[in-house]
């Protein structure tokens, strides 16, 4: 028996489970270490291409703050906390170049709102370069960081940030699997080729994702809006993108159809690999006010996850996952909701990974 081994059998006879979570500890109160980890949580403090309300830069700290809040009791997966769960410190090298980028890239989209002025044209026309330029240095960044962790065996939870983040994250996986699918849970589709001129911005994460030849199924969850050019591109995918709009799925919820089956619906469109890319404006925006562009409708806390559960009990695997645009606002509610919805996102896909066990489901 290693020493490590032996540090982390120490740690798990010796944590409480039921204790108030100590703030001297890991996320969740918990004990373990990045290095003794199962699962570690990557922090992106990253809102550069932000096009409304910002603040997600800081949706990482303030998860991890309300994450000490959380009951580690799962009824589906009683001995979730002992996966091993860790979270890295939030790098400070990303959450000062977000902060100096985000003041230009806010300068230029008022430019650009006001018309393209030509007063001080000049001072604005290499900002979408300059933005573009330290968003793939960004991504390389993730995609070395993500696939050291997989290659050492460990799975990946990217926590943004905008919804930018994890672009990286999918190069990683891309170059490990021959092929996957993406579960979007999202108000928007994502789908704007360089919105605003910005290659790497929030409103076209799933535009890039797409050009990964990798990916071959894209199912969004919960859109509910979105533009033409956006509609007509998963039009044109010949069934690579499938859409269903919250305006969808609630007319047949109203029609007598039940959300299991709604959620059969979804599953069936999905490969037997699964990345969970989860935007938490997808949900209904009293859950999370704070988020950068809130859009009434949306789905309940427990909709979402009841469909994460039924993806990993039809045997599916979820090969990593993200959440992202938690931002503080004006209160905690915004942390509290994002550091449950987190938990549950790492603990199913570890339970699909076969890092944990859930009980059967009753029939």
């Amino acid at each position: 028996m290693s020493a490590s081994t032996s540090s982390l059998d120490q740690k798990l006879a010796s944590f409480d489970p039921n204790a108030l979570g100590d703030a001297a500890g890991g996320v969740y109160g918990l004990p373990f270490t990045v290095e003794e980890a199962q699962v570690v949580i990557v922090p992106v403090p990253w809102e550069v291409t932000v096009s409304y309300r910002a603040g997600t830069a800081q949706g990482p700290e303030a998860v991890r703050e309300a994450s000490l809040q959380v009951d580690l009791y799962d009824a589906d997966i009683p001995d979730a906390w002992r996966l091993g769960l860790a979270m890295e410190e939030v790098d400070e090298h990303w959450a000062h170049e977000s902060h100096q980028l985000r003041a230009s890239a806010a300068d230029y989209i008022s430019w650009l709102e006001d018309g393209k002025p030509a007063t001080n044209a000049a001072h604005f026309t290499d900002v979408p370069g300059r933005v573009t330029a330290s968003g793939k240095t960004l991504l390389e960044w993730l995609k070395q960081k993500a696939g050291a962790y997989l290659d050492a065996g460990k799975g990946v939870v990217v926590l943004g940030g905008d919804h930018s983040t994890p672009l990286g994250y999918l190069h990683a996986l891309a170059e490990r699997h021959e092929e996957f699918g993406i579960l979007q849970f999202d108000a928007h589709c994502d789908l704007r080729p360089a919105y605003e001129g910005f290659e790497y911005s929030h409103a076209s994460i799933m535009y890039n994702a797409l050009q990964l030849p990798q990916l071959k199924k894209l199912v969004q969850v919960g859109i509910r809006d979105y533009c033409q050019q956006e509609a007509e591109l998963v039009e044109r995918s010949n069934g690579r993108v499938i859409m269903f709009t919250d305006r969808f799925m609630r007319e047949e919820m109203y029609g007598g159809k039940s959300w299991r089956k709604e959620c059969k619906k979804i599953i069936a469109q999905l490969p037997q690999k699964v990345y969970i890319s989860f935007d938490i404006d997808g949900l209904d925006p009293k859950l999370c006010p704070g988020t950068g562009t809130p859009v009434p409708g949306g789905l309940e806390f427990e909709q979402a996850l009841y469909l994460i559960r039924m993806v990993v009990r039809s045997g599916r695997q979820i090969i990593g996952c993200d959440l992202n645009e938690v931002a503080p606002g004006d209160t905690d509610w915004n942390g509290i909701v994002g550091a449950r919805l987190l938990y549950h996102l790492c603990n199913w896909m570890a339970v699909s990974q076969g890092r944990l066990k859930a009980r059967e489901q009753e029939k």
